[in-house]
C-alpha cells in the first residue's frame, strides 16, 4: 500500500506521519507533502527533536500536492477536514483516496471526529502533543492496513 500524508506545509505534521507510519511498517510505502507547501523546506526544528525524543531519525524536504502523488498514492490522508477539500478541489478526479486521518482510521466502534491541529509556532512541547496524538492515530492506521 502506498499512503500520502497531507498538511499545509509539509514541515510538522505530515512529514510527523510519514516518519511515524515507515518506522513502524518499514515495508509501506509512504510520502508527504503540503497543499501550500514550498519546496526543499526543512521539517520544523521541533518536529526533528520530537521524533528523535522516540528513536526516530527524520531527514525531510517538504513538497508540494502535484498530481502525481496523488496518483501515486493509494489512500490520501490529510490532517484536516480543509485539507481533504483542497485536495477535492485540486484533483476532484481523484476523490474516492480522501480521507481526514481520523476518518480513515474510524471504524464502526471506534468513531474519530475532528482535525489534528498545527503546532507551528508553538512550543516542543505542543510538538510532543501533536507526535502523541499522531502515533495512536497511526497505530490504528496500521491495524487497519494489516486487516
Amino acid at each position: 500500500m502506498k499512503v500520502l500524508f497531507v498538511c499545509t506545509g509539509n514541515t510538522c505534521r505530515s512529514p510527523m506521519a510519514e516518519a511515524l507510519l515507515t518506522h513502524k511498517l518499514p515495508e509501506i510505502k509512504a510520502q508527504s507533502a503540503g497543499v501550500f507547501a514550498g519546496m526543499d523546506q526543512s521539517a520544523s526544528p521541533h518536529v526533528i527533536t520530537a521524533l528523535k525524543e522516540k528513536g526516530i531519525e527524520l531527514q525531510h524536504h517538504s513538497q508540494p500536492i502535484t498530481e502525481e502523488l496523488v496518483q501515486w498514492a493509494d489512500i490520501v490522508l490529510g490532517m484536516t477536514s480543509q485539507h481533504k477539500q483542497s485536495l477535492v478541489m485540486q484533483y476532484p478526479q481523484y476523490e474516492e483516496k480522501y480521507f481526514t486521518l481520523k476518518e480513515y482510521v474510524s471504524s464502526d466502534d471506534k468513531e474519530i471526529d475532528g482535525d489534528i491541529p498545527d503546532p507551528f509556532g508553538g512550543s516542543l512541547e505542543v510538538y510532543q502533543e501533536t507526535l502523541q496524538e499522531l502515533e495512536y492515530l497511526i497505530t490504528l492506521l496500521i491495524e487497519k492496513i494489516n486487516k
